[in-house]
């Protein structure tokens, strides 16, 4: 059975699906086409039911809970810290309010953080590679960044301003979950099942062969050096990539709830395949 599985051209997916991409693993009856693209695409084809394995914003979820499970593995998740703002000058976060601030896609989970931090702030939709650039040349005053952004933003010039993660944490004591794994439950149960334990046992070989599937990663790195990119993965392949969890399953429960009750998504119930 051909299964189209679609994730971001990342470092972090890169490295967790490495072992389904040159075929390490067994994987049955199932063959894996890989379909890159980024997150904002891969949450609009979500709504299209157009993959039947793909990565998703948690934001987006809450609008294709009818049509897709998640897996409980391979999720990014932030203990602590997450998408970041920045801008090219210091502010404090009652002057962000009054900002205009480019943001990588309205069904990205950054983008409903932030809108949970400060309420609603005016915007514009850019694409994640090009808001630095945005920022610089002042077309907007500050910078929703996602990806290897949060590293690097300082050798840009650039301050940060919030760091969504912390702010979370702070307010829930809770890592801040960002993507998910979703699966279409058309599939069935049995099909959904053995499809989860593929995507588990190639996290666990990118783990267990970490110098290999980084090197395969570094493809997807834009330009940073292996040591940055060696952190990037360290920090959205962690443990609860491997397995969610009891506190990754709350931390999602929270995220939506929250946003639930601010208005910003549709009641949703929280489904994920055991």
């Amino acid at each position: 059975m051909k299964i189209q599985l679609g994730h971001s051209p990342d470092a972090d997916d890169a490295f967790m699906f490495y072992a389904l991409a040159y075929h390490k693993i067994e994987t049955g009856e199932f063959e894996f086409e890989h379909v890159l693209r980024d997150i904002e695409t891969l949450n609009q084809w979500a709504r299209e039911k157009r993959l039947e394995v793909t990565a998703l914003s948690v934001h987006a979820y809450a609008y294709v809970a009818k049509d897709y499970a998640l897996l409980p593995f391979g999720a990014s998740i932030g203990d602590q810290y997450g998408p970041i703002v920045v801008a090219d000058r210091e502010m404090t976060i009652a002057q962000l309010k009054q900002c205009k601030i480019a943001v990588p896609g309205e069904l990205t989970t950054a983008f409903l953080a932030l809108s949970l931090c400060l309420g609603r702030f005016s915007y514009e939709v850019v694409p994640f590679d090009q808001i630095f650039n945005s920022v610089k040349e002042k077309r907007v005053d500050a910078g929703l960044i996602i990806h290897e952004g949060q590293l690097t933003y300082s050798n840009f010039g650039f301050h940060k301003v919030l760091d969504l993660g912390e702010w979370w944490h702070e307010k829930t004591d809770l890592p801040l979950p960002l993507g998910v794994n979703g699966i279409r439950k058309d599939l069935g149960q049995e099909n959904c099942r053995k499809i989860s334990a593929c995507l588990h046992d190639s996290i666990e070989y990118g783990l267990n062969h970490r110098e290999e599937a980084l090197a395969y990663a570094m493809k997807y790195a834009r330009d940073t050096a292996k040591p940055l990119t060696d952190r990037f993965v360290g920090m959205y392949v962690n443990q609860y990539t491997q397995n969610l969890g009891e506190r990754g399953r709350h931390a999602i429960d929270r995220l939506l709830h929250e946003a639930q009750t601010a208005n910003l998504i549709p009641p949703v119930v929280l489904e994920i395949i055991d």
